[in-house]
């Protein structure tokens, strides 16, 4: 069982990238979410995607209209997302960032923020704080779109499983849930284990 507080550095990542162990590499834009905004896209506008990883949910956002901004912990994730959107001539930003610390430069400045295996990937003793994090840097009339990933018991991780009730009781002192449903269009493996949540800022 990996040590929860090992995740909170980023030579954790960088080894599972060396070793080849990235297991939440879909190699493609997450289906809950090109599913999403072929339906009901949120309103266009600058959008941050935290644990971009390789970014491939970056440049379908970018290639739908979006400003997007993409955040990782791993020097070697930025450079391969970097990479594969210049491919595309797709203007993505990029930064190597730990994203508790984003608030002082991005406080107020997105418009939405896309939320895919990164809630899972932090130590759970600090999601208090991301959920504070993402209202910081979101617009007050700004959105929230998450695909929460695994929902399931236990502890060990990462994934950090969670649940449908942990993630009301975090997000609703902050966030209005305007709509939760169980995507169809999860890949085989989290078919069953993911939720969809559109939110805006303004809690109970």
């Amino acid at each position: 069982m990996t040590d929860p507080g090992a995740v909170n550095q980023a030579a954790f990542w960088q080894d599972l990238y060396d070793r080849r162990e990235d297991g939440w590499e879909l190699g493609q834009p997450a289906p809950p979410l090109a599913d999403h905004l072929t339906r009901t896209p949120p309103p266009r506008g600058r959008v941050a995607v935290l644990g971009c990883g390789r970014g491939h949910d970056c440049r379908l956002l970018a290639r739908a209209g979006y400003q997007v901004w993409g955040f990782d912990f791993t020097s070697q994730a930025i450079r391969e997302a970097t990479a594969l959107a210049k491919r595309e001539t797709l203007d993505i930003v990029f930064e190597q960032r730990d994203i508790f610390d984003l608030t002082a430069d991005y406080r107020g400045f997105f418009d939405g923020v896309w939320e895919y295996t990164c809630f899972c990937a932090i130590d759970p003793t600090r999601r208090e704080e991301y959920v504070g994090l993402v209202r910081e840097i979101l617009k007050p009339d700004g959105w929230l779109l998450a695909c929460f990933y695994p929902l399931r018991d236990g502890t060990d991780g990462p994934p950090f499983p969670t649940s449908e009730a942990e993630l009301r009781r975090l997000f609703s002192p902050h966030f209005t849930f305007v709509e939760t449903y169980r995507p169809q269009a999860s890949v085989d493996r989290r078919q069953g284990f993911e939720w969809m949540v559109l939110a805006r800022p303004g809690g109970r």
